[in-house]
């Protein structure tokens, strides 16, 4: 099979493409041929070396796609060969709290990913995709939508009416607004461009900031509430916007803090606000498949599609991570097999 190696992680460019030995589906596994997989930030971070540790140069990146099922192991009846499938890529993560031990078999980061042209996945961690959905609209979700439903149905329990507010235009923003807008909330989303803002508008967002125009815009945010701020935030900044999230947070709000982006600012800002706004702070980490079924259900209740920027041959997978890299888009970037 053909596929791609992440190299010495010293950017995309090391990405190498590579010829191996199909796998065999060992018991309990599946092998699984793409057909569509999506970029996240973490590949990018984990090609250029700052996310994921000491890995083997052999690695095989990308955390999710979809694709069919080709190859089924001993003991494996949930999944049947031409069955098309998505798996989030916390695979031991099957239902239940978070435990720390998801971390251990994370695809496309400790085990080998979706850019390849077969993964091998654990049976009990993958679900069949309903027929309706096109792979376009179930590709990107074992990350980035996954994140998203995690963080307003199951850790914030959003209400209609509440407003939530999401950072940037990335993959967790836009699922965030989507997911947001069918549950009845309203959504306010910041961009540094007023392009990416008016399709924003377009999607649904009910208030846009550009942050460079308003450099406080958590302030910018507070006048356009009457005060009231945001009731959920998705924090997907890092440290250095966590500050004007605090600010921008409504009392009994809630933020959600997303990612690994670093940052130049060591402490919490504005602690007293805790405490004086009563605002909650929870950090999460993806979703469990129990999680991404009730996501699945409600995507294809909803008709909720995906808004995709572009999508590359699968020997073009350098210049996808290039110009995923480059962060002009709006919507997801994918890579089709």
């Amino acid at each position: 099979m053909k596929a791609f190696e992440i190299g010495k992680r010293d950017g995309f460019d090391a990405l190498r493409a590579t010829t191996r030995e199909t796998p065999v589906a060992g018991p309990g596994q599946v092998l699984v041929a793409p057909r569509l997989v999506s970029l996240i930030s973490r590949d990018l971070q984990f090609v250029r070396g700052t996310y994921g540790g000491v890995q083997p140069e052999t690695r095989i990146p990308v955390s999710e796609g979809v694709g069919v099922v080709t190859a089924v192991g001993a003991g494996v009846t949930s999944v049947k060969v031409g069955e098309r499938v998505v798996c989030g890529h916390f695979t031991s993560w099957i239902d239940g709290p978070f435990n720390p031990a998801v971390f251990g078999h994370d695809i496309g980061i400790t085990h080998d990913g979706w850019l390849a042209e077969t993964v091998v996945l654990p049976a009990a961690a993958v679900l069949p995709v309903p027929a309706a959905l096109a792979d376009e609209d179930v590709a990107g979700l074992a990350s980035a939508g996954l994140t998203a439903w995690n963080a307003l149905v199951e850790v914030c329990r959003v209400k209609p009416g509440e407003l939530v507010l999401c950072l940037g235009t990335g993959g967790v923003a836009l699922a965030a607004l989507k997911l947001a807008k069918v549950l009845g909330a309203r959504v306010a989303i910041t961009s540094s461009s007023n392009a990416k803002l008016v399709i924003a508008r377009e999607l649904g967002a009910d208030i846009t900031i550009n942050y460079r125009t308003h450099p406080q815009w958590a302030a910018e945010l507070m006048a356009q509430t009457g005060g009231a701020g945001a009731d959920i935030v998705i924090e997907t900044g890092g440290q250095d916007t966590l500050g004007h999230s605090i600010a921008a947070t409504a009392v009994n709000g809630r933020i959600v803090i997303i990612g690994v982006t670093p940052g130049q600012q060591p402490a919490v800002p504005d602690y007293v606000s805790f405490i004086t706004r009563n605002i909650t702070i929870r950090g999460i980490a993806n979703g469990s498949r129990a999680m991404m079924s009730d996501l699945l259900r409600a995507v294809a209740a909803n008709r909720i599609t995906t808004t995709v920027s572009k999508t590359f041959g699968f020997a073009e997978a350098p210049e996808a991570y290039a110009y995923y890299a480059a962060a002009n888009h709006v919507g997801k970037v994918m890579i089709r097999f």
